[in-house]
Formats: C-alpha cells, structure tokens, sequence
C-alpha cells in the first residue's frame, strides 16, 4: 500500500501565491497501489478531493510503503519552456522510492540535483533506507561507506530514469548530479581523488560529479574534467569565481587529450535567492530610501550579469577550436530557486531568469508555483543595462560584491558539512543500536 506523501504542505493553498487568486476548486487525485512501475496497475485505488477554497492545481502523488512522495501538476508547462526557451527544469531533490519522480518526468523534468542537505533529510525522515542500512552494518560495513552505498543506490536508480532523456539529447541533459564530500571543500586533491571514485562507483554516463567552487577546488574541476569526467560546479556566488569556473572548464578541455569532447559536459551552479537573502539585510542596515528600494533586486540582477559573461567567454576563437573537437558549453545552472522572503513573488527567481542553454532546479514549491502560473519567455537578457544599473546602485550603496560572495560561500560550505556530519552521526547511533539488538 502506498504511502501518503510526507512533503510539508504539497499543494499550496490560495495564500501561497500573493496577489494571485482564483475560485477555482482544487482536485487533488491520491494514487495508491502496491506495484507502482512505469505506469500504474490495473488494481491502483484512486480517491478524488475536491476543496474549492484552494486553487486549480492537479496533483498526483505517488509513493511506495515509507517513501517520500512528490506532487506534481499534470501540465505542458515544463515541455513549453524546453522546446520553446532552451531552457531545462530539474528537480532540486532526491529521496526513496526513486520511482517518484517518474511524474515529475513526465510533467517535463529533465534531471534532478541532490546534496548532502538533502540526503541528510531524505535517509534520517524515512524508513525506506532500513533494509540495506541494515544490510551493510551486519557486512560489516564502517559507518562513511554505509553513507555512500545509500547515496550510490539512489544516484544510480535515478540515473536509469533519466537514460531516457540523456540519450535522446546525446548527453545533452538528463544528468543527476551527486556531490563529493563536503568536508573536502579546502582539499584540492583529496577532491580530485573524491570525484574519481565517486565516477567510477556510479558508473553511469548521466551522472555530474558536483564540485564546490571554492579556490582550492578550481584546480580540481580542470583536473577532473581533464580526466573525462563531467561536473556540475556548485555553490557559486559571485561573478569572479563563476569566470574562475568557466576558466577551469576550458582549461580542463584544452589539457584532456581527447579528439571527442562531446561526452565532457559541466553545469555550473549560480546561488540565486541566498544572494538576496544577505544583501536585503545589508540594505536594511543602511537603511534609506534608496537602499531599500533595491532590496530582492540584487540576485537576478547579478544573474543576468552571469549570463552575459557566459555568452561571452563560450564565443570566439578560443572556444570555436574546442568546438571542433565536439566541446559543448558549460550551460549555467540557477541554484536556490526558492523564495527566502514570503513577501516576494514565488517564482521570483526562476520566471526571470529563463534563457537558452540554462538550467533551472527547483525545489518543491519553487517547481510547483512554476508549473502553476509560472511565465515561459526569454527573460534573462531582456534588460541587460537594468541589471547592470542595479549592480552598479548597490556597490555605490556601499555593497561589497566580493564580501557577499565570500560570505555566502563560507556559509554554503557550513551547512553541508553540518548536514554531512549530522547524517553521519546519527547514522552511527543507529548502527550502534542495532548492533545492540543483535547482541
């Protein structure tokens, strides 16, 4: 018997919107069967509720017995902002049964990112890792490697739903990204020898070996792409490291050796709304008019800026000589879509920053307001000397951009080593209990 989605308020009701609202009754179907492939069984059990106070939105949820089941509105939205913007939507979670995101595929999603912080959510909030946790502690198995298997599992199953659309875009999306140890984020080497065997032990061709993009780990995103191995680059925050990032990329291009360059692909993972997040407070503090104006302007304003320098560093002779040898763009991937602040908009930052060769991963409210009432058109250079006059208003402010990147940086780095060691620690306790148990 399947489960009931345990997502914190799944479907939205009227207020999630702002302004937005509509009469229209909400249907929510609950899908529940105790096989659940590619397609439902004949015996599936359908219930409909119909609540009128809530907006019109279809949600199918689909889980299996402990899972952790996601919503999904049955829409074309997602196809519509491929085919018709260039740009791809991924899904900014992953958790047991895998076989939950099949409707998000369906609905238009073409891959899907993880990170410590959400692996620490998804195995310590579900009883779906019990058997093989158990399994590998009576191997026994130490405590990092029992981590890594569960997270291999997940990976691995993830990837196979997305084989699909990898090899219909000849390694052109379809990509699910695992990220190395957090605690390695100051350890150039140990990071290259990290995503090695990460590659290796996944063993799929649409994984992305994700890679902080802290200075000491530049160097190993050019070595490890010299290597063959594609990588989504994350936790960027500023303008100067993402042209640090693109650097790395063409750098590891140029020293691989390869004749064929086509199966090397890299995301790199531009931090959206965390940028607000720090700046809005640091206009409060200055506190004028003018100041607080600008406040939820400063990350998409910083976004656009990305994105022009992302059009001009992949042109001219440079990367023309490594397109010959089949090199694709390292397309940019906005980061922490979800709004921070409840008084913005909810797709605050993904309606504007929609553009060809990008990518969008978004958690579950940010996907779900999207596939709503989301808008599809090229927003992200539509007004390129208004970002640029935004960014220039905010240094003038007294706007440090290197401290906000730093800043936002170090934070980054924090809370997924917390997450790491959390998860680790109380995996332990539970190994140690159940070695307890079998005393």
């Amino acid at each position: 018997m399947a489960s009931i989605c345990k997502l914190s308020n799944p479907c939205f009701n009227s207020t999630s919107y702002g302004s937005r609202s509509s009469s229209t009754p909400k249907f929510v179907v609950h899908l529940r069967t105790s096989t659940f492939n590619h397609r439902l069984s004949a015996g599936s059990k359908l219930s409909l509720v119909i609540n009128p106070s809530i907006r019109a939105s279809l949600c199918v949820k689909c889980s299996q017995a402990d899972g952790n089941g996601s919503s999904v509105k049955r829409t074309t939205l997602h196809h519509s902002s491929y085919e018709t913007q260039g740009q791809s939507p991924w899904y900014d979670n992953l958790c047991r049964p895998v076989t939950d995101l099949i409707p998000l595929i369906d609905s238009g999603v073409r891959g899907v990112t993880s990170n410590p912080a959400i692996f620490q959510k998804a195995i310590s909030t579900s009883n779906a890792y019990n058997d093989q946790f158990r399994e590998l502690v009576q191997a026994g198995k130490d405590i990092d490697s029992v981590y890594w298997e569960l997270v291999v599992k997940d990976i691995q199953d993830a990837c196979k739903l997305f084989e699909t659309i990898y090899d219909k875009t000849d390694g052109g999306d379809g990509y699910v990204s695992v990220e190395v140890s957090p605690r390695l984020a100051d350890d150039t080497e140990g990071t290259v020898e990290a995503a090695k065997w990460l590659h290796k032990k996944v063993e799929r061709s649409n994984v992305y070996i994700k890679i902080p993009a802290t200075a000491p780990c530049i160097p190993s995103i050019k070595e490890v792409i010299s290597l063959g191995i594609s990588v989504n680059v994350t936790l960027i925050f500023s303008l100067s490291r993402y042209e640090a990032v693109i650097d790395a990329y063409l750098d590891g291009l140029e020293a691989s050796g390869l004749s064929d360059l086509s199966r090397v692909t890299s995301v790199a993972s531009f931090f959206v709304s965390r940028v607000d997040t720090l700046v809005d407070k640091l206009l409060e503090k200055i506190g004028t008019p003018e100041a607080l104006d600008l406040r939820g302007k400063a990350a998409n304003a910083q976004a656009a800026l990305a994105y022009d320098l992302y059009q001009k560093k992949f042109s001219g002779p440079r990367w023309e000589a490594l397109v010959k040898k089949g090199a694709k763009k390292q397309r940019l991937l906005w980061a922490s879509t979800s709004v921070k602040n409840p008084a913005y908009p909810d797709t605050l930052y993904v309606d504007p920053l929609i553009g060809p060769d990008t990518v969008s991963t978004m958690p579950d409210q940010a996907l779900q307001a999207f596939i709503d009432h989301g808008s599809v058109a090229r927003t992200i250079d539509a007004n390129l000397s208004e970002a640029e006059g935004i960014y220039s208003a905010l240094e003038k402010l007294g706007i440090d951009w290197v401290f906000v990147g730093s800043q936002l940086e170090l934070e980054g780095v924090d809370s997924f080593k917390k997450s790491f060691d959390s998860l680790l620690d109380s995996l332990q306790e539970k190994a140690n209990t159940l070695k307890l148990v079998n005393l």
